[in-house]
């Protein structure tokens, strides 16, 4: 069923609060500047999981098995409806947030409470309908609101730029 996918993403939760990332602000990348979930685009002939969890590794510094997606579902691929795509949900450790590394793609990383990233004005918003199913899914405790800031890394050679500064200035989390 899924052997045309385009690529797949995952909803990672720990303690309420999901593994996020701000995407660049290039022009011509889809959704620049816009809060998202981690995956990408398939390569060769990879599965679903391989597809996302390389992804994971490339861009979070994160090896996780694929027994931690514990959700999928295939839908419609936002960048080519014509074609699939795959999210995943699942759970990753407090252990495993504090050993994130984050990649060259991307402005940010932020491990986000769920609520906060379901109803954030500058998250992609179809990602956002679905990770709510996904995480949904995965029960009650993942969705509890976590109080307190949040936690956020920049890449140690960069920072936000300009742009996106002042999109994100009033939305910023506490």
């Amino acid at each position: 069923m899924t052997a045309d996918f385009v690529g797949a993403k995952a909803a990672l939760v720990c303690d309420g609060q999901v593994l996020t990332c701000l995407r660049d602000d290039r022009i011509g990348l889809p959704w620049p500047g816009l809060w998202d979930v981690p995956g990408g685009g398939r390569e060769g002939l990879e599965t679903p999981e391989d597809c996302v969890l390389r992804e994971v590794e490339e861009d979070f510094g994160l090896r996780l098995p694929a027994v931690r997606l514990v959700w999928r579902r295939v839908w419609p691929s936002m960048s080519d409806p014509a074609r699939l795509s795959v999210l995943f949900a699942g759970r990753i450790s407090a252990a495993e947030v504090a050993a994130i590394r984050f990649g060259a793609e991307g402005q940010r990383w932020e491990m986000m409470p769920v609520p906060v990233f379901l109803a954030h004005p500058a998250a992609v918003p179809e990602m956002q309908r679905r990770a709510a199913i996904g995480v949904a899914a995965l029960g009650g405790k993942a969705i509890r609101p976590v109080s307190g800031p949040t936690q956020a890394r920049l890449r140690p050679d960069s920072g936000p730029t300009q742009a996106s500064r002042a999109r994100n200035a009033a939305i910023t989390v506490a």
